[in-house]
């Protein structure tokens, strides 16, 4: 993976800076700079504009009570060619706008959806599902957890491995704080 990354970074502006070379000697200097400026902004606004119409999309599939897959995708393809539209040269400018057009976008979906259930066919790639401390459990399923044999946790100090969500972390019952309320002066 470094291997492919470095290669990326490294060909990349290679390719780019003999393809806008290669433009200079077509057109001139001046006609280069301004086809670098009328794509970054010709790319700015069809981003902006393709990226409102995805987050529509994706959040009349949520009112809907749908999984917005197909629309998250779309917008993961719309960031990088915004991203590539943004970056100077010719090669960037003709990918970015291939992910801004509709029909290849929809192409460049169906390409990536397939290769994302296949490595996840393969078990390369997992999925979860949750707030940030991984998968919630599902319904009837026993705790990653389990108590521990001393009787497990008690009301007053949580188990430190505690692997749920926040708000299952077991809380103080208002039983245990009327003691301190004894103390209190009365009023």
């Amino acid at each position: 993976m470094l291997g492919r990354l470095l290669l990326l970074f490294l060909l990349t502006p290679v390719i780019e800076l003999g393809l806008l070379i290669q433009v200079d000697r077509l057109i001139g200097f001046l006609p280069t700079i301004g086809l670098i400026f009328a794509t970054g902004i010709a790319g700015s606004y069809l981003a902006r504009r393709e990226g409102i119409s995805a987050w529509r999309r994706l959040n009349e599939r949520l009112r809907a009570g749908d999984l917005p897959g197909a629309e998250l995708v779309d917008g993961v393809i719309i960031l990088v060619a915004g991203a590539l539209l943004i970056t100077p040269g010719v090669l960037t400018d003709v990918l970015g706008f291939l992910g801004l057009i509709p029909p290849t976008r929809a192409f460049l979906r169906r390409i990536l959806i397939r290769r994302l259930q296949r490595r996840i066919e393969q078990g390369s790639m997992q999925i979860q599902f949750g707030v940030f401390g991984g998968p919630s459990p599902s319904p009837g399923s026993p705790p990653d957890n389990p108590p521990s044999e001393a009787g497990g946790t008690s009301d007053s100090e949580p188990d430190a491995r505690w692997k749920g969500r926040r708000e299952e972390v077991p809380h103080y019952t208002d039983d245990d704080d009327s003691s301190s309320d004894d103390n209190a002066p009365s009023s």
